[in-house]
C-alpha cells in the first residue's frame, strides 16, 4: 500500500483507508498531518467518519476522531461502520444530529511514540439540562453539567458522568466497549447500555428499583452512583474508593 492512509469523502461525512501493518501512533501522526493541510477544505463541517483497512478498538476509533477535530475545523459527530450505503447512513446522522447548547473543543491529542500504551481519549464537556427528546452524541467520553430528563438520551464512545440528576436513558461504550461507566450524583435512569449490555428500570416501583417514587423520607437516600459491567450484567454500586479501584 503507497499511501498508509487514504482520505475518502462526500458531502456528509469521511472515511478513511488505514493501512494494517503500520503501527498505530505512526497512523495517527499521518491522520495529524493531513488533516492539517486539507482540514480548511472541509470549513466548519460537520461530519460522520468510517474506517476501513484495519480492525480497531473504540478506544482507537475516538482517538482518530479526537485528532481529525484537533488538526481541522471539522466536527465528528458520529463514527459509523464502513458499508456499501455509506453515504446514506452518514447523510441521516449528520442530518439528524443535534447540537447541544454549549460545546467544548476537545483537548489536542498528540500522538506518542508509544504503540503499547493505553492512553485515554480527550473528553467532552457540556454544561445544561437534556430535556425530553433531545439526543447528546459524543464519539468520545463525556461529562455533562446538568440533568439527563427522563425521555432524554446520552450516548457516549466512552464513559459518562452526569454532575446532576441521570433520569433519562445513558448509553456508553456505543461502539461496543463494555469496560466503559456511567456514573451520576443522583442515579435514576430509566435505561442503560455499556457496550452491548441494556438494563431497564422496573416496570413496577419496588422497594430497591430504579424507578422508586420519590418521597420526603427517601429524597436524602439518593447518592452519587456508578453503572458498571460486572459478570455480564450491568450493576448499580454507590461510589467509594472500593470502586474506583476496580474500575
Amino acid at each position: 500500500m503507497t499511501n498508509k492512509v487514504i482520505i475518502k469523502s462526500n458531502k456528509y461525512g469521511i472515511n478513511l483507508i488505514l493501512d494494517d501493518q503500520t503501527p498505530f501512533p505512526e497512523l495517527l501522526q499521518i491522520i495529524a498531518d493531513k488533516f492539517k493541510e486539507s482540514g480548511s477544505f472541509f470549513k466548519d463541517a460537520q461530519m460522520a467518519v468510517s474506517f476501513e483497512g484495519r480492525t480497531l478498538t473504540p478506544r482507537q476509533e475516538q482517538e482518530i476522531a479526537d485528532t481529525i477535530m484537533a488538526n481541522s475545523t471539522i466536527r465528528i459527530v458520529s463514527i459509523i461502520d464502513s458499508n456499501k450505503d455509506l453515504e446514506t447512513l452518514m447523510k441521516e446522522r449528520v442530518e439528524n444530529y443535534q447540537e447541544p447548547r454549549q460545546y467544548a473543543q476537545p483537548s489536542p491529542y498528540i500522538p506518542q511514540d508509544y504503540p503499547d500504551m493505553d492512553i485515554p481519549p480527550a473528553a467532552d464537556f457540556y454544561k445544561g439540562n437534556l430535556r425530553s427528546g433531545q439526543t447528546l452524541e459524543c464519539a468520545s467520553s463525556v461529562t455533562l453539567i446538568g440533568d439527563v430528563n427522563p425521555g432524554a438520551t446520552i450516548i457516549s464512545g466512552g464513559n459518562i458522568v452526569v454532575l446532576g440528576s441521570l433520569k433519562g436513558n445513558a448509553c456508553a461504550g456505543a461502539s461496543g466497549d463494555e469496560n466503559c461507566f456511567i456514573f451520576a450524583l443522583d442515579m435514576r435512569p430509566i435505561q442503560l447500555q455499556i457496550g452491548d449490555l441494556i438494563a431497564k428500570s422496573p416496570d413496577k416501583e419496588k422497594e430497591s428499583g430504579w424507578g422508586k417514587k420519590k418521597t420526603k423520607e427517601d429524597n436524602s437516600k439518593y447518592s452519587a452512583k456508578i453503572a458498571v459491567v460486572r459478570d455480564g450484567y450491568i450493576g448499580i454500586e454507590p461510589m467509594t474508593k472500593g470502586c474506583l479501584d476496580r474500575l
